[in-house]
């Protein structure tokens, strides 16, 4: 018995009979309804990769919402494919008779996936099904796990201010927020949202200092528009792009300079392309350094 899902798709797709001719990749990554998941894109990718390494030709299917003008389950024709691979994610759901419907045509197999329910349309509707779990067969490592990957982007922290209502009319801290997380949706990179704010009754909010410096020491860059965003950060030698919301500057900037760190972005000057430039320069050895010099360990 093969316990790697890949070689036991593999062995089923050579078995009796012809290989396939075109096989069409699915997962819940694929309905429109669905969702797309981190571990169910590296399982595709994963089982993408056995089937290009074993010849096999095949197309994948998106959801429109996720990767929008892809092939999709309503545009990739049924005619087109004489196999159908769906991969990763629990055997269950409605989805699943449409999906059969639509490829009834096709061989059907499952893999890498949780069997909920043996006898449910959504599993007897596959030919096949290479469980990871569910089934009296033994559990099978997740596809996700040794999938290939691209080297891993920046960790960011996100530390914004909504509030200062004290600078009255040059506040422009709506517009600032706007630019910098477009700005950053269009990054490569791991974002996560963060607050210098404490408490102690709400679970995502760090409770002490401590906890915030911890956060922020573990991240490789930090975009904040609060001066104890830059001030915390580089306590912990983190590079910051600090972008002061207030026109005319206010804190953010009197701090910015009396640290003597050069990061710093007006709220009249912002713009993607000077992100950009202090981007570059944060994550280059450059910035490193200049971080470091402040770090208080």
């Amino acid at each position: 018995m093969h316990h790697d899902v890949p070689a036991a798709v593999l062995h089923t797709l050579r078995g009796p009979g012809r290989p396939p001719k075109k096989l069409l990749l699915t997962g819940w990554f694929s309905f429109r309804d669905g969702e797309a998941t981190a571990g169910d894109v590296l399982a595709q990718r994963h089982m993408s990769a056995a089937l290009t390494g074993a010849g096999i030709p095949h197309d994948t299917a998106w959801s429109p919402g996720f990767r929008p003008g892809a092939l999709s389950l309503e545009t990739a024709d049924p005619d087109a494919y004489d196999t159908l691979l769906f991969v990763c994610g629990p055997v269950y759901g409605p989805q699943f008779a449409a999906l059969h419907a639509r490829f009834r045509s096709c061989t059907r197999l499952a893999a890498g996936v949780s069997v909920v329910d043996p006898a449910d349309p959504a599993a007897t509707g596959f030919h096949t099904i290479v469980a990871r779990d569910g089934t009296a067969a033994p559990a099978r490592r997740d596809l996700a796990a040794h999938a290939p990957v691209d080297p891993l982007p920046p960790v960011v922290a996100v530390v914004l201010s909504s509030g200062q209502g004290e600078y009255g009319a040059r506040r422009r801290h709506a517009e600032v927020n706007g630019t910098i997380t477009g700005w950053l949706a269009g990054q490569d990179c791991a974002r996560v949202p963060a607050e210098t704010r404490l408490a102690v009754d709400d679970w995502r909010l760090c409770a002490t200092a401590e906890q915030f410096l911890a956060l922020v020491a573990r991240c490789d860059l930090v975009v904040t528009t609060r001066l104890h965003g830059l001030v915390l950060a580089l306590r912990t030698g983190t590079p910051v792009i600090a972008v002061d919301p207030v026109a005319g500057g206010a804190k953010v900037t009197a701090q910015a300079r009396a640290v003597g760190w050069p990061a710093l972005v007006a709220a009249d000057a912002l713009s993607p392309s000077l992100l950009d430039h202090w981007w570059a320069w944060a994550l280059s050895g450059a910035g490193l350094t200049a971080a470091a010099r402040h770090s208080i360990r």
